[in-house]
């Protein structure tokens, strides 16, 4: 029921978003760097003159989402409109899903972050706030900043916590950084992968996995023949493998060939940063003949969809239409 303390959106009025999807942790940066990638996320909502909840939802994992106010677009919605001062009433939600989920490339990032930008577009327009508004929301839900931010401002995000404040730093990365992912049809959840992580690392380790960091900024930038050095991670992956035993595997064998491999996020989909669009097509050669050849060897279980994708610079995009 709507609180009479509290406004509600114009009805009438929808909102359309489109979010980027995207890639965190790039091997060493744990919780703290991300890519948004050319795989798009659609979300419109529609506010309704009587109370009630609609729902037109197609793509990827629809058939496992709630229709009610526990699905996540919702709830998120409801989070971002108590901030504003302002309550739901009738909506309908639309959302046409490209991500895969479970997969490692921020298909609830995306779907947060759709949220909190469609519930700001429907305020008043002085009761709407700006997109580090959005971060943090966006970054309190998530429970860290690595997908989001990229999502919000597309390129490559370097993100950050102070106290209880997120902020972001956005770098656009040389336009040779042709990323390509193998996306297996099997899913793995990130509380699972998350929990696989030990309470504390060696000094060597942290050490060593900072420097890789560090390189791994100016590879993206400057000089990206260094992204295979620069992608070497300490922190994680190798504690994660056994939850993904052949995305692991995969990792090894492109990186024993040269290429920038690893880990997307929590898993399991695995990301190439290639070096130039003829790197990015010996990337598809190899991952085919691997494929081939685990298919031969009766290695079966996994099957990957391998993506050449672009980095995206822009970052979420929202457009308002007003009802009539």
């Amino acid at each position: 029921m709507t609180s009479p303390l509290l406004k509600t959106p114009a009805s009438g009025a929808t909102a359309t978003v489109r979010v980027p999807g995207t890639s965190a942790n790039l091997g060493p940066g744990f919780d703290s760097l991300g890519l948004a990638v050319s795989l798009y996320d659609t979300l419109s909502i529609t506010i309704l003159d009587a109370p009630g909840l609609e729902f037109d939802l197609s793509g990827e994992g629809v058939a496992d989402l709630p229709r009610d106010a526990t699905h996540l677009v919702v709830k998120t919605m409801d989070v971002a409109w108590a901030r504003l001062g302002y309550s739901r009433g009738g909506l309908r939600v639309t959302a046409q899903n490209v991500l895969p989920h479970g997969r490692g490339l921020g298909s609830s990032a995306s779907a947060i972050v759709a949220a909190i930008m469609a519930a700001n577009a429907l305020v008043a327009v002085e009761d709407q706030q700006d997109k580090a508004w959005v971060l943090q929301l966006a970054s309190e839900l998530e429970g860290h900043p690595d997908n989001v931010a990229p999502a919000i401002f597309g390129a490559v995000a370097v993100s950050w916590q102070e106290g209880a404040s997120f902020a972001t730093a956005k770098v656009t990365p040389s336009d040779a950084v042709v990323p390509v992912v193998a996306i297996p049809n099997v899913e793995l959840k990130t509380e699972r992968a998350r929990g696989m992580l030990p309470d504390s690392v060696s000094h060597a380790d942290a050490a060593a996995n900072s420097g890789r960091a560090a390189l791994l900024m100016h590879a993206l930038s400057a000089q990206p023949e260094l992204l295979l050095a620069g992608t070497r991670d300490y922190l994680h992956q190798d504690y994660r493998a056994e939850a993904m035993p052949t995305s692991a595997a995969l990792v090894s064998a492109l990186r024993e060939q040269g290429f920038a491999a690893f880990i997307s996020g929590a898993g399991p989909t695995v990301m190439v940063l290639a070096n130039g669009g003829e790197q990015a097509q010996e990337v598809l050669a190899v991952i085919e003949q691997l494929g081939k050849k685990a298919t031969q060897q009766g290695q079966l279980g996994v099957s990957w969809r391998v993506l050449r994708l672009q980095v995206d610079l822009e970052g979420a995009k929202v457009e308002v239409q007003t009802g009539s």
